[in-house]
This record gives C-alpha cells, structure tokens and sequence, in this order.
C-alpha cells in the first residue's frame, strides 16, 4: 500500500437527461472522497479519460446494449492512468493500467477490470485510441463484419475520427483498391489525403453526399464503414456494388436528434445488390484482441499506420470535450488529459 493518498476527487455526475443537444446544466463536477483500496482493488491516478460518441445514447433513460448512466453517480468510461496503492496480487504502485472507470481524478478500480499497458510500445495515450477501443472497432468492423478482401473499394464516413481514419489506412495496407472518406471540413479531407493516404475525400458540407460519392468512386463501392448514418447511409446505398458490404457502427447524425430521422429512401436497392449490411459492437469482438495488438503495433512502430489525437487539458473541461465531439472539433481521437 502506498502512505500519502488524496482524499477528494472530483468526478463528472449525469444530473438530468439532456434533451436534444447535451448542456452544461445537465451535468456537474463534484467532490467525492477517496479512500484506500479494498482487497482485490488499485486506486488509479487518471492520466487519460476517453470522450466517446456512445456516451450520448447512455445519458438516455433507455434500455439498449449497454446501462444508462445513473443520475448523480460518477459517469464512467474508458481511462489509462498510474497505480498508486494496490491491494491486489499483481500489480504494484507505478503500474500503469487501462480500466473504465473515467470522467474522475482518482478510480478505485478492481483488479479484475484492469489491464496492464506498456508505455514503451506507445504513448499510454494511446491505448484509449489506435491500441484501444477505437482501434479494435475499427480493426474488427473492417475485417470481421465487412469481410474485407483484396481489391475492395471501401468508403468512410466520420473519416477524420478516431474510427473512421484508422479503417481507412487498414483497408489501404490490406490492400484496398480505393479508399474514399468523408469529413466535415476541408482541412480534414485535406489531412485525410496527405497524411492517412485516402486515395479520395470529399466536404459532406460542400454538396449532396450522394453526388459526392458517386464522383470520387465512380466504379462503385464494395465495402461500407458507417459512422454517421443518416444521409451518408443512403448514398452508399447508391454507390454500392452487388454484393457490397456495411458495417453499421455508430449515427454520429442522429444522436442529438428529438425526431426520427427518416430511413434511407433507397433501401429497395438492397434486394438487387444483394447487399448486407450489418451492426457491430466492439464487445463482440474481443476474441481479436490479441492479433489486434500484435498487427497494429507493428504497423505504427513502422510508421506505416499514422494518428491523431486532440487532446483537452483538464477535469473541468470534459463536458466541452464530449460536445466537441459530437460537434465533429476533434481530429482522430478525442481525449481529456489530467497529466498535469
């Protein structure tokens, strides 16, 4: 155990369920007390906590694949920080760890939800993007659910994101004949050209998504990676090739809507095409996990894989972060720093 603990933490509590767009009032920083950990369980200084799309559909009060955030508890997901007491077999003050217990300082976390991560083989920053969740989402909705295969045009909404930029450089390295991304600003499409190596990218903002498409993959497309739903949805209808494949893995488009949005107006074309298209959770897909870590630490210590992240200095400043996110601001992967 180690002798001079904190003894406060703040942490961010869910106070109401935001209606349309999250706001600051629906939301509160809070001092909460920290104490020594209990047998089997390591109190973790947070370095890192992840903001995530997802987080949006658990401040509902709905039943869905994952619980509903409590009102008035601590809000969590995914975090990488130090040891700094442990009262578990197996890991020892300095040890750095991945848990789920973010949105606070301080998280008394049992060992049995921990995992050891090495800051020699990326910055620890990392294991919440290219070597985390992201990155396996991206990683297994690619090859797993849209059975990807040499030769493959693929095109990707949300392309600039934390997901969508890495699905990208995947399809490329593995062999893909065009990669097209989509990204809500210039300067995004621009980076996802230069930097990650899309062969084409397009402003959704600039024009019709549809018409967009069909310019930059005019041979049609084979794979689908969506992250955004919604209108991208229905013009990768469009463009789709028989037999083509989609990987439904987040609405980014409709998370903050108060009405349904209406279905793609084309899905009559998924007879024909033959098309499949095909939600995913991450969480199904744990059984990759090492060969995920193997391959894509080796493509970045290459360099052949590139990210980005945009980091937010800060506790206080997670509620901006978050709707920063959903309001498209971060490049890559979206990450509250409390490294201070």
């Amino acid at each position: 155990m180690s002798a001079a603990l904190p003894t406060s933490s703040r942490e961010w509590h869910l106070v109401a369920r935001p209606q349309g767009w999250p706001e600051a009032k629906d939301f509160a920083l809070r001092e909460a007390p920290v104490t020594a950990p209990g047998e089997g369980r390591v109190l973790v200084r947070n370095l890192y906590f992840s903001v995530d799309p997802y987080m949006r559909g658990r401040m509902n009060d709905v039943k869905s694949y994952t619980p509903p955030f409590k009102l008035d508890h601590p809000m969590d997901g995914g975090a990488v920080g130090e040891v700094i007491a442990s009262n578990a077999d197996g890991f020892a003050v300095g040890d750095h760890v991945l848990h789920g217990l973010g949105w606070r300082e301080y998280a008394d976390v049992p060992a049995k939800h921990a995992v050891k991560v090495d800051a020699s083989i990326a910055p620890l920053s990392a294991y919440l993007g290219v070597l985390g969740m992201t990155g396996l989402t991206a990683y297994a909705g690619l090859f797993d659910v849209a059975s990807f295969k040499e030769g493959d045009a693929v095109f990707v909404s949300g392309a600039a994101g934390a997901v969508g930029s890495q699905v990208g450089q995947m399809a490329k390295l593995k062999g893909a004949s065009r990669v097209i991304g989509s990204a809500g600003s210039d300067e995004k499409v621009k980076l996802l050209v230069e930097e990650y190596g899309f062969d084409a990218a397009f402003n959704y903002k600039n024009g019709p998504v549809r018409d967009q498409l069909r310019e930059a993959a005019p041979d049609g497309i084979d794979v689908y990676f969506d992250n955004v739903g919604g209108e991208h949805l229905e013009a990768a209808i469009s463009s789709f090739n028989v037999h083509g494949r989609a990987t439904i893995c987040g609405m980014i488009a409709q998370y903050n809507a108060t009405e349904p949005s209406p279905a793609p107006r084309n899905l009559a074309l998924v007879i024909g095409k033959r098309l499949r298209l095909q939600g995913m959770l991450v969480g199904d897909h744990s059984d990759l996990q090492p060969q995920f870590v193997q391959e894509v630490a080796g493509w970045l210590a290459s360099g052949e894989l590139k990210y980005r992240e945009t980091k937010v200095e800060g506790i206080e400043n997670g509620f901006d972060a978050f709707v920063g996110l959903l309001r498209g601001e971060n490049t890559g992967k979206m990450i509250v720093s409390l490294d201070a």
